[in-house]
């Protein structure tokens, strides 16, 4: 069996990855209606103990966000911002060696954000907002690449169509990527900051998410490190006919898949055992030895 291509390195907020080193991104919504009822983390010492909780199971960022993803009740800018920006300072100060990110898509928050210690802007929605590049650029944040296909921030896809074959969607993705990445590089966004993200469910059905992860190495290829976002999406519900509550397994098998094909980064609600899961692939491919290798020898 012939093992894929490392992941590519990362470096975000003065801290640098090597090719091959795994990394664990666990999600804070900082919302009353986040899809995933477990995260619903409105009340600040609730998400401050998450916070904690997450570090301590081995997440190298933690992500915070101020506004579902889907439809739902309007958030303003000026609710995002109280949402998001004084928790993710006191998340700063208590926690100074954890990487921070803010999952915006609106350049007024993330320019705050990054004001109050953010180390990488997640824009989810694919450059909705262009000024994003260069205040990752002035700021020295790391900066998501993501694709939607067209898609506006908080919507649902809807018989949505890459050509006639399933694996089309993988060459719109890549095609998207990669011309947002040179983008970025060009405003001044060092390539080992940029994370392409294909973003599952984001203007795709469950067929797409599954022909992007059959596809990790192509995405890999790209040469920036790549981010999935798998954690208990409608992909892998409707994949095994599970609720949101029961679509940890589903997860975790997509997981070990895309970190076997390479991706480097991992956003997860379920830290601990996403945490194991990828540092099982890490050894498998060679990357990572055992943390105790005792039988057949004492």
């Amino acid at each position: 069996m012939t093992v894929p291509a490392p992941s590519a390195r990362l470096r975000l907020g003065g801290r640098d990855f090597a090719p091959g080193v795994p990394v664990v991104m666990a999600v804070i919504n900082r919302t009353p209606d986040s899809f995933y009822a477990a995260n619903r983390m409105i009340d600040a010492d609730r998400a401050a103990e998450a916070v904690a909780r997450a570090e301590a199971e081995g997440a190298d960022i933690v992500d915070i966000g101020g506004v579902k993803a889907g439809p739902g009740t309007e958030v303003d800018i000026a609710e995002e911002l109280r949402r998001v920006v004084p928790f993710l300072a006191r998340i700063r100060s208590d926690h100074p060696n954890l990487l921070l990110s803010v999952d915006t898509w609106r350049a007024e928050v993330a320019r705050e954000a990054c004001a109050a210690g953010a180390d990488l802007i997640n824009d989810t929605w694919a450059g909705h907002d262009p000024e994003l590049p260069a205040i990752a650029a002035s700021t020295g944040a790391g900066l998501v690449i993501s694709h939607t296909g067209g898609a506006v921030p908080r919507t649902r896809p809807h018989r949505v169509g890459y050509g006639t074959d399933p694996e089309g969607v993988v060459d719109d993705v890549l095609a998207v990527l990669a011309g947002n990445a040179r983008r970025a590089v060009d405003a001044g966004v060092p390539g080992e900051s940029l994370l392409l993200d294909p973003t599952h469910d984001f203007g795709k059905n469950t067929w797409h998410g599954l022909a992007l992860l059959r596809r990790t190495e192509d995405l890999v290829a790209l040469g920036h490190p790549v981010l999935m976002s798998l954690s208990r999406k409608d992909f892998v519900g409707e994949t095994l006919d599970l609720g949101v509550d029961d679509r940890l397994e589903g997860t975790l098998a997509a997981t070990a898949v895309a970190a076997w094909g390479g991706a480097k980064v991992f956003r997860v609600h379920d830290v601990a055992a996403s945490r194991r899961a990828i540092d099982m692939v890490a050894s498998i491919r060679g990357e990572r030895p055992p943390a105790r290798a005792v039988r057949g020898l004492a």
